[in-house]
């Protein structure tokens, strides 16, 4: 999958500065009113943005995930009954993310080649081939530096907390870092599919050869 593709996939970019308006408003309104104003207003703008996308006829399923992550958190943040509990969900869900793929690393089986084979209806057959596995794993490492330190900065300003700071440190580690990951991982994917042409033109070259021999 190219930039382009993740960056459409995301809703373009106005997907990403609608994405990042609820976090603002939430920020906003909780150091001036509280956190049931904020939990309201982050609620509001989350539904402004889809009415919004509606009347333009434009994707709305990136617009519709945003609104139920929103409420998601806003639920959280009213159970724990701080404003800071809007980010506990994010900040949990990269550890579970940094292990996952840490792990998929430590047992070969990194994920991005999964997804790269899900995503293009591909076999697996890139796990016969070392350079490309590495490739791979490459790629998967990026996303567990970009999930960890998403979790070890907003866990350290919860624990502080520095909701405002929690907020810039969602919106500056959240697209911004995914972007770069995304760049990263597509050199990786072209590098990986290097690998694994090169494997098809030798196996096509021998294959000739493997049959002169058994004619003589």
């Amino acid at each position: 999958m190219s930039p382009d593709r993740l960056l459409e996939q995301l809703g373009g970019i106005s997907g990403l500065i609608y994405s990042s308006l609820p976090v603002l408003v939430f920020v906003a309104v909780s150091s001036l009113s509280g956190l049931l104003p904020a939990i309201g207003c982050a609620l509001g703008v989350a539904a402004l943005v889809l009415v919004w996308r509606l009347i333009r006829r434009e994707s709305t399923q990136p617009a519709f995930s945003g609104f139920v992550g929103v409420a998601i958190c806003a639920l959280v943040a009213y159970v724990v009954g701080a404003s800071k509990g809007y980010f506990l969900l994010g900040i949990w869900m990269s550890l579970l993310w940094a292990v996952v793929f840490a792990a998929s690393i430590l047992i070969r089986r990194p994920v991005v080649g999964y997804l790269w084979s899900w995503a293009g209806s591909r076999d697996r057959s890139w796990r016969g081939v070392p350079r490309a596995v590495y490739a791979f794993d490459v790629a998967t490492l990026c996303w567990t530096l970009v999930f960890g330190a998403r979790f070890v900065v907003q866990r350290l300003l919860y624990d502080a907390d520095q909701t405002g700071w929690l907020g810039v440190a969602r919106i500056a580690m959240g697209w911004p870092l995914t972007a770069l990951a995304a760049l990263l991982t597509y050199v990786a994917i072209k590098a990986a599919q290097r690998a694994l042409d090169v494997v098809v033109a030798v196996d096509g070259a021998a294959a000739p050869l493997d049959k002169d021999i058994a004619r003589d």
